[in-house]
Parts: C-alpha cells; structure tokens; sequence
C-alpha cells in the first residue's frame, strides 16, 4: 500500500525526478499535486502529471520512483479529458526548477474546467479553491469553455450541453 502524498514527499519526487533526465524537460502538475503545493489540501493519493517532451529516461524512472518513494504518478492531465485549452502553456505557472527539469503547475483554468467535467465532489471542492483563492477568475474561466466547446465531439464522453450546466453550477454566486 503506497501512502498518501504531502508536500515534502511531493518535492522529494520532484528532485529524484529532476536527477533522472539527460535533457530539458517540462513536468507540470495537476490535480492534487497542485492542490497540495497551493495549500489547499494536506495530502494527495497520487501524483498526477504530464511531461513535455516525453523523455524515456524520465518516463523509465517513474515506476522505480513510486516504488522506492512509496507513491501513486499518474501520467493524466486536462487535455486527456478535454480539447486543449488556449494558451495553457502561457497560463502554467511556475513550481521549481530541478536539474534539467522545470516543474510548473499545468495551467488552473484547464484544471476547472477538467474538474468541473469530471464532477467529483473532491473535485468540485478544488474548483471552489481555486475560485476563492483568486487563481482562476469567472469570466475566463466561461470564455475559456467558449473557446474549447466547438471541439468538444473530440471527447465523445462529455455531453456540452451537461458541462455548461456544470459549469455555470460551480460559478453560481460568483
């Protein structure tokens, strides 16, 4: 049984991580790694995260590194449940940097809107996080579902007219 994830197991991985790859290597974060470094939840069962470029020395270590750290990595990120968003790259803010690896968080827009689909109650709370914290802002947290809503037949399983619903719920008040 792997424990669960706080934010010194999190930055221990990210070091191991960063001393694995041989060239310049993005990794941003997702889910609760996220939640976790923003200070919103203690803890994470896993490690969500996605690398640009794919690197097979990196991609290698990851299943001796979830074993000898004793944690869940997920490849998994916002584009894999919905159209790329805008600018997200743009919007990725900046975790650290750890030796040939820069660690940002994948942008907090595409994480809602990724949330807000997937619909969990743990998820919707991040949302409201999010939102109240001031790290993504109603108005273009909609125009960025504007723009990704045409593409929407790419992810067969979501239903537009279900998460403009979904959407405008988790906004509701704000």
């Amino acid at each position: 049984m792997r424990r669960d994830v706080d934010a010194g197991r999190l930055r221990a991985f990210l070091r191991a991580l960063g001393a694995t790859a041989r060239a310049e290597t993005t990794v941003y974060l997702t889910g609760g790694a996220t939640a976790l470094l923003y200070g919103w939840r203690p803890g994470t069962i896993d490690v969500d995260l996605k690398l640009e470029p794919d690197r097979d020395e990196v991609l290698r270590a990851l299943p001796r590194l979830k074993e000898e750290l004793e944690m869940n990595v997920e490849l998994a990120s916002p584009d894999g449940f919905l159209p790329e968003v805008p600018g997200w790259r743009d919007r990725s803010p900046f975790v650290t940097r750890e030796g040939l690896v820069t660690v940002r968080h994948y942008d907090l827009y595409a994480q809602a809107l990724a949330k807000i689909e997937r619909g969990h109650a743990r998820d919707l709370a991040d949302v409201a996080a999010m939102l109240d914290r001031g790290l993504v802002a109603p108005a273009r947290l909609r125009e960025l579902h504007e723009a990704i809503e045409p593409l929407l037949y790419r992810f067969p399983s979501v239903d537009p007219p279900t998460l403009r619903a979904s959407l405008e719920a988790a906004l509701s008040g704000r």
